[in-house]
């Protein structure tokens, strides 16, 4: 039986080519943990995630602190046990554990990464523009570039955020989707003031309005909003996903993989979303490449929407020696597809490491 022979732990720094503006927090650069894994066969595997301040309480001190202990818990364990050692405390750091366990899937060579044929699996893009000229601008700007379902942030400011999202619809004009997304900003007033005003032409969903502890503010915002109701932060486990069914109007659920803690319990997630009456929508717009190949793995046979795992489109520079696929608003795997680390970009990223071997 093989074991774990050599767990590498690094801190990537990857620069973004714009700043990414969320609600809580604008981000000009990622810093994923990418964990490297080794057994005593010689198979490899990797995988990461990040760990993004502000949106929960998991913090990237002690993600990293979670995967130094766990390391030390899992050398020379076999791979299955060393998952089960891992997920034992996933509640404790939900991101870092995943990409523990993650990184043990891709060793163990999970069929959920198999790309037995070439498919397009279109993403979703950010519009970032505030001012009407602008906001024009960039929307020819990615209907060019072949994408066809947009992100719009709100949160800041309800009379504000509705005549954004009413100058986008305009220019839009039934040539894309919108999906809107508080992520977490507004009150429970808030929320109800705004989704109950909403033009509902165009848009698909509206993501997050409240806290995400809050079920009863994002139930009310649910109740009154013109548009169905998507739930992204509270959605870590089978269990949030069976009491988000049970809220009228909450018509989706979105997860990560960073927050379910494998690949596996990431597949059944999404299943479990379609088979309680809701869609499934999968992605991390905070991911890097790696992350990116992971969602879009998974989303293969199970989301039939726009991913939002576009995150790779977001720093200067990728992490794979074949960078994964993208043309037109769209990821395109072929058959077979299977990257590999450049070892040369890493180590340009990497601002810390952590080596264990047995």
């Amino acid at each position: 039986m093989s074991r774990l022979r050599r767990i590498r732990l690094s801190r990537l720094r990857l620069p973004l080519i714009r700043p990414y503006r969320l609600s809580y927090r604008t981000f000009d650069e990622f810093e994923p943990y990418l964990v490297e894994v080794e057994d005593s066969d010689g198979c490899t595997g990797f995988a990461d995630a990040h760990i993004s301040p502000g949106s929960s309480s998991e913090t990237r001190e002690g993600g990293w602190a979670f995967c130094l202990a766990k390391m030390d818990a899992i050398i020379g364990k076999a791979p299955a046990d060393a998952k089960e050692i891992v997920l034992a405390d996933f509640a404790k750091s939900k991101v870092a554990a995943t990409a523990l366990t993650a990184a043990i899937e891709v060793l163990e060579g999970s069929e959920l990464l198999d790309v037995t044929d070439t498919r397009s699996q279109p993403l979703l893009t950010p519009i970032n523009a505030l001012e009407p000229e602008a906001i024009a601008a960039e929307v020819e700007k990615w209907i060019g570039e072949g994408f066809r379902t947009f992100k719009v942030k709100v949160g800041k400011d309800v009379d504000a955020d509705l005549a954004r999202v009413a100058a986008i619809q305009q220019v839009v004009s039934g040539r894309a989707t919108l999906r809107l997304d508080a992520n977490r900003a507004f009150s429970r007033e808030q929320g109800i003031a705004f989704a109950s005003r909403l033009d509902p032409a165009g848009i698909e969903l509206f993501e997050q309005p409240c806290d995400s502890d809050d079920w009863e503010a994002n139930a009310a915002v649910a109740a009154a909003s013109t548009v169905p109701l998507m739930l992204d932060e509270p959605i870590c486990t089978l269990g949030d996903i069976e009491r988000a069914a049970k809220i009228e109007r909450v018509g989706f659920c979105k997860l990560k993989l960073k927050r379910f803690g494998s690949l596996q319990r990431l597949a059944d997630g999404l299943n479990a979303v379609r088979a309680h009456g809701m869609s499934p929508v999968l992605g991390d717009g905070l991911g890097s490449e790696v992350q990116g190949w992971l969602e879009a793995c998974v989303a293969r046979d199970t989301v039939d929407n726009a991913g939002e795992f576009n995150g790779f489109l977001k720093p200067k520079t990728g992490l794979f020696e074949n960078p994964l696929p993208f043309e037109s608003g769209e990821v395109r795997m072929p058959a077979g597809y299977r990257p590999q680390l450049d070892r040369a970009a890493v180590e340009r990223a990497t601002i810390a490491t952590h080596d264990v071997a047995a």
